[in-house]
């Protein structure tokens, strides 16, 4: 989606710059607004990546978040107050880019910024679904329960995400040693047999004449193709980053054999973690689908969920505008239906949760066990194909000979 750069007031009065991600200048009101900020100016495209923190904001990763947020809930929970706990964990200089924005929120404190509008001021470290939590917990005053919720979600958001990756790993190294050797004897191994096969004269088997024509073609035009497959990649990216692309690219993962349970399964568990925690932290139905919306990763179920939301209402369930779409399992939205009716929403959607993580890991593992073989087939036919083409000129060649 377009990124907009926005700046305004929070709620105590200092100045806010920020970026956020929208379809167009009217959602991102929208989301500036539910960050807690009355906005003053919001931008788009390159007006944006000069206004707001954009690419030279320095920012949390994933890892530093979760050291970060632990590190809090233990100093809080150990009897210090916000201020100091923050102070405490600025003081560390780990030379990383969380030494900056822990200042920063230290600071802020100090002047008497509240720590939501704080950490709303660093939105690519801390993400919507963060600073609501982190608001939620500022109103109820519970922040402690709210920050070991927070790493009870980052931690089983890294695991599933750490999952997906590591199914990813040996696939890739298959690939990437198959095509380092094909590229190997193409350029390499392949000319010097020509060299031969040219001085002998002799006609050489169609395969051979392939192979020895893919050869030419790629020592010429190599480089070519390189740069062409390198802008077809960066086209490919703008284009399913947002619009139509984005839905189609989504739509289409979770249709592949293989990939879709894969996706689904994340997702599902995301959305169902997510929207327990939100539920289970006091934040009202309507928001909350808000947040999730946002937080999903797949633009077909924020759209579904998106629909949804139109649908529900106060004192109605959530199950039946969900299962209205036919896009969320029947038995997910059952199962949620069940704990609407026992009035342990937040309890359904863990056990859903958890149910789904069951299914991500057996859906790596059909991925990882039918992947491998296939790989190796793929890349044992094209090695394949160059030594028998060259055996084929090398055994008529013999031939000729009267060898």
């Amino acid at each position: 989606m377009p990124s907009y750069a926005y700046t305004g007031r929070s709620r105590g009065g200092e100045q806010v710059k920020g970026v956020v991600e929208a379809r167009d200048r009217r959602e991102a009101l929208a989301a500036v607004e539910r960050l807690g900020v009355v906005p003053v100016t919001v931008s788009e495209g390159a007006a944006a990546a000069a206004a707001g923190p954009g690419r030279g904001e320095v920012r949390m990763g994933g890892r530093e978040l979760l050291i970060f947020t632990t590190e809090l809930s233990d100093l809080l929970s150990a009897g210090m107050r916000l201020g100091q706990a923050l102070n405490t964990l600025s003081s560390r200089k780990t030379g990383r880019g969380s030494d900056k924005v822990i200042a920063d929120l230290a600071e802020a404190i100090v002047q008497g910024v509240s720590l939501s509008d704080a950490m709303a001021k660093h939105p690519r470290t801390f993400s919507y679904l963060y600073v609501n939590m982190i608001r939620a917990g500022e109103v109820g005053g519970a922040m402690e329960e709210v920050l070991r919720r927070l790493v009870t979600h980052y931690e089983r958001v890294q695991e599933v995400r750490e999952k997906v990756v590591m199914a990813l790993v040996y696939p890739a190294i298959v690939v990437v040693m198959g095509v380092v050797t094909l590229a190997f004897s193409m350029v390499y191994v392949v000319p010097k047999f020509t060299l031969i096969f040219d001085q002998m004269q002799m006609a050489l088997p169609l395969p051979t004449r392939i192979l020895i024509g893919t050869s030419r073609w790629l020592a010429r035009y190599g480089v070519f193709l390189l740069v062409g497959i390198g802008i077809a990649g960066v086209m490919f990216k703008r284009l399913i980053q947002g619009g139509r692309g984005r839905n189609a690219w989504h739509a289409f993962l979770l249709r592949i054999p293989l990939i879709r349970g894969i996706v689904a399964s994340a997702v599902y568990s995301n959305f169902a973690r997510t929207l327990s925690t939100l539920l289970g932290n006091g934040v009202p139905v309507l928001r909350a689908l808000e947040i999730v919306e946002d937080t999903v990763g797949n633009a077909v179920i924020s759209a579904e969920i998106r629909n949804a939301r139109t649908r529900v209402t106060d004192g109605t369930t959530i199950s039946g505008p969900l299962a209205a779409g036919k896009v969320f399992p029947a038995i997910m939205t059952d199962m949620l239906a069940i704990g609407e009716q026992t009035g342990d929403v937040a309890g359904a959607l863990n056990h859903i949760a958890r149910r789904y993580e069951g299914e991500l890991d057996r859906s790596v593992k059909i991925f990882t066990t039918a992947l491998e073989p296939i790989l190796i087939v793929v890349v044992a036919v094209m090695v394949g194909f160059v030594a028998v083409s060259i055996l084929m000129a090398v055994f008529n060649m013999t031939s000729g000979l009267n060898v």
